[in-house]
This record gives C-alpha cells, sequence and structure tokens, in this order.
C-alpha cells in the first residue's frame, strides 16, 4: 500500500515537470474531436492556454450570419496612391458638384412661395440653341399671382417661349399681350403640391442620371489602365471604390427628395 502512494507521487511530479513540454508540442498533434459537446470537459492544467485552444470554439448565429449576408464589405482606398491611375479625389468633386446643383434646383425652382427665380429652370429651344428663359427675357414679379415675362430685347423667340411655360409641367397658362407673357401662378392647392413633387423627383432622377455618367466616365478611364500594365486586381477595388462612392451620392439624393417631399405635401 505505500509503495502504490509512492510510485503515484512520483508520477504526478514526473507529470507537472513535463507540463511546459506538453504545452510546447501537444497543440501540433491533438486533434479536434470528430463529436464535440457542448460542454466544455474540466481540465487538469487550465493554466495552459495551448491546451484551451482545442476545447473554445465559438459558432455563429443567425441572427450573426444573417447581418453578414447583408453587408458588402467596403473598401477605403487611399487616393495618393492611386493618383497615377485617377484622381479620386476629382470624381468625389464631380459627384459633389451634381448634388449641389440639385439643390440650387430645388432651392430655386420648387418653392411654395412665388419669386421671379420660380421661372429660371425653364429651357427655351430656339434656332440658336436652347437657353434658360431668364436669358431670353425679363422676369419680375407683379403680385404673389402673377409673374411677367417681358420678351421685349427677343421678341422672335415669344413662341417658343409661350410653348416652354406651357410644357413646363408647372400647371402654367400663359397669356401674350405683345411682346409681354403674363404668367398666373397657380393658387397653392393639393394638385399644385402635388404637381410641384412630380417635378422634384424629375429633378431627383435627371441628378442620377448626372452621376450614373461621372461614375461611368470614371470607371471607363480605370479600365483603359488595365492596357497599361495596372492588375486586375487594383483596378477591381479602384472601380468598386468609385461605385461606393457613386451609391453614397445617390442615398443623399434620396435625402434630399424625402426632405422637399415631406415640406412640399407639408
Amino acid at each position: 500500500m505505500t509503495f502504490s502512494i509512492v510510485t503515484t507521487d512520483m508520477a504526478l511530479s514526473h507529470l507537472n515537470l513535463l507540463r511546459p513540454v506538453l504545452c510546447r508540442f501537444l497543440p501540433s498533434v491533438v486533434r479536434t474531436p470528430l463529436v464535440t459537446s457542448s460542454r466544455v470537459p474540466s481540465l487538469p492544467h487550465a493554466s495552459c492556454p495551448a491546451l484551451l485552444l482545442n476545447y473554445v470554439r465559438h459558432y455563429a448565429t443567425k441572427k450573426s450570419k444573417a447581418k453578414a449576408k447583408g453587408q458588402t464589405a467596403k473598401v477605403n482606398i487611399n487616393a495618393a496612391l492611386v493618383e497615377d491611375i485617377i484622381s479620386l479625389e476629382e470624381v468625389k468633386e464631380d459627384m459633389a458638384a451634381v448634388l449641389t446643383t440639385l439643390k440650387e434646383d430645388f432651392s430655386r425652382s420648387l418653392s411654395i412661395r412665388t419669386s421671379p427665380g420660380a421661372l429660371d429652370h425653364i429651357t427655351v429651344t430656339t434656332k440658336d440653341g436652347k437657353f434658360p428663359l431668364n436669358q431670353l427675357g425679363q422676369i419680375s414679379m407683379k403680385s404673389p399671382q402673377l409673374l411677367v415675362v417681358n420678351m421685349t430685347g427677343f421678341p422672335e423667340a415669344m413662341a417658343t417661349v409661350t410653348r416652354a411655360l406651357q410644357e413646363s409641367s408647372m400647371g402654367l397658362n400663359p397669356e401674350v399681350e405683345g411682346t409681354i407673357i403674363r404668367v398666373p401662378v397657380p393658387k397653392v392647392t393639393r394638385e399644385h403640391r402635388e404637381n410641384l413633387v412630380k417635378l422634384a423627383k424629375q429633378f431627383s432622377n435627371k441628378a442620377k442620371d448626372s452621376l450614373r455618367k461621372v461614375r461611368t466616365n470614371a470607371v471607363t478611364r480605370v479600365k483603359k489602365k488595365s492596357k497599361e500594365g495596372i492588375s486586375e486586381d487594383t483596378i477591381h477595388l479602384i472601380e468598386k471604390q468609385i461605385q461606393q462612392m457613386a451609391d453614397g451620392y445617390v442615398a443623399d439624393i434620396d435625402k434630399q427628395l424625402a426632405t422637399k417631399t415631406k415640406e412640399l405635401l407639408g
């Protein structure tokens, strides 16, 4: 009996001496068991992190999987590193200019209150080309319900200006008196507000078309660089960055439209 106890004590002593060696070499030979248990078994030497790695496992939940599936990895390229291929700052400026133009269109043309600038966005097609209405006639406001366009400078454009006003989607019915075009302003009815919302959508769609052109032109320039020895991976990353920038501005356009629609409908 005494001999058995001494032998056991010696075995434990030897095992303690071998612990550092086991911690170092066991990970290379221990394999994850084919059958795993939801419970973590108690370990004789929890102080050994190499052994713990074989037991601690992380399982993805359905919620985390769904979240990861709906997300796209974002790209954040250092613009300075790709200047020789394309100027991302210039692309960003061109996209920002589209958004600025949209804001100006909303401010100038989609106000419930009457102002001379309400007709500035109307484009008139003449035999010499297309011109903004305010370059062909002098626009003034006689009253909150009446705008006047003085066509003394370009009387030959009277007919085309009148037609442009009628086709402006603003529900205008101009009245011609010599070289003067009187434009009664529709009352702010529910129908008028809804017409302005339709016009806001037209401006937004036009902005998105312009944004699409900026993106397409930028991607075309990048693809041409592939013929100059630029790797396909680099080209793909830059294209993804450009698309990511465009998506951001599309979201801004949608926000502007939503805000303006709420303002117009009251």
